[in-house]
């Protein structure tokens, strides 16, 4: 599977030294060699994260996942899979190995404290201790996007037998842990009228944000997925037309269709075209520009089988698998009828709201 470090990665790594060089020098006092030091721990760190994404893709493998990238950036890291076949049990799986691998870490870390004398090596060591004993315990916070938060998302999913509102529930309850973070971090001033120096609120203010924005994110999402178990296909479905890969431009009515379905004779749907895009052909060229010039490729499986009373939802899982964000829809004879944008679900679900 494919590895990333993002290029917000470095703007971290860059924190890290200029925060983690002084301490260095106070402690052991190796001038400008402490900010070499600093970038080693940096890249200690790096190896943790990629470790605990390691864990993740290895056990999302595992239980049948398909792994897409691994990606380190500035929130930490993230691993992307599509979770077609989950189940309770398997999202709890791989949610719960990212803080083990952090918490051996730690372990390793405490071990080599035991065994090392002292200087440089020793101040690494500890280092390394603290941040994954840190990440081990504090990403099973039970809270969306913490790896607690899915956790908390497979048990509510195994009472209730709905992910929606099981991502719901984890999405609301990261955000509470967003708020006590906050309160965390300014209780020095609330509780004692202290000040509170600016490290402190700056790291406060970005895990705090990273926790609401991965919460806000979840909660929209269990929002949507409850609306698709109600919405049915016909209520949002835009209508299509269908033309062939070789017809010209000039022989097509644009205007009969907000969209039209790429189809040869015999062969399965396989682009979009939208009539706004005539605008990028001159007039006099439509005569010899083939439709499939002005299309855009959709992935493998996008166009499914569906009628107007199926459930959004099983459309939405179709865009999970394939990525896809317009579903083609198909009627019983492999004719287009139809076409849906995630997009369509957004507009859905303000609708509800608003009735």
């Amino acid at each position: 599977m494919p590895v990333y470090i993002g290029r917000s990665w470095f703007l971290v790594a860059a924190v890290i030294v200029l925060v983690f060089g002084p301490t260095v020098e106070a402690i052991v006092g190796l001038g400008l060699l402490s900010y070499v030091v600093a970038l080693l721990f940096a890249l200690l760190l790096l190896l943790s994260v990629l470790a605990h994404e390691a864990a993740h893709a290895l056990v999302a493998q595992r239980v049948g996942f398909r792994v897409s990238r691994v990606v380190a950036d500035f929130w930490g890291g993230h691993t992307a899979h599509d979770a077609a076949g989950a189940t309770p049990a398997r999202s709890a799986a791989v949610a719960v190995v990212g803080p083990l691998a952090n918490g051996v870490l730690a372990l390793l870390g405490w071990w080599l404290m035991g065994v090392l004398d002292g200087g440089v090596p020793l101040l690494l060591a500890f280092a390394f201790t603290w941040a994954n004993a840190f990440v081990a315990i504090f990403n099973l916070v039970p809270g969306l996007p913490l790896d607690g938060g899915f956790l908390l998302e497979a048990l509510a999913w195994r009472i209730t037998g709905d992910r929606s509102t099981a991502t719901w529930v984890a999405g609301w309850a990261g955000r509470a842990v967003a708020v006590l973070v906050v309160l965390w971090g300014l209780s020095p001033l609330v509780l004692d009228g202290q000040r509170v120096s600016i490290t402190r609120f700056a790291w406060v203010f970005i895990i705090a944000l990273f926790l609401w924005q991965g919460a806000g994110q979840a909660v929209r999402a269990g929002r949507h997925g409850r609306t698709a178990a109600r919405l049915r296909l016909g209520d949002v479905a835009r209508p299509v037309a269908v033309v062939a890969p070789q017809t010209p431009l000039a022989e097509v009515p644009w205007e009969q269709a907000q969209l039209w379905v790429v189809q040869p004779d015999g062969g399965e749907p396989e682009a979009l075209v939208h009539p706004a895009t005539m605008a990028s052909v001159p007039d006099a060229d439509r005569a010899r520009v083939p439709a499939s010039a002005v299309a855009l490729r959709m992935p493998e499986g996008w166009a499914v089988r569906a009628g107007p009373d199926t459930l959004f939802e099983q459309v939405l899982e179709v865009m999970r698998a394939t990525g896809a964000g317009v579903v083609c829809l198909l009627d019983d004879d492999g004719r287009p009828w139809g076409a849906v944008a995630s997009t369509d679900l957004n507009r859905a679900g303000r609708a509800s709201a608003r009735s």
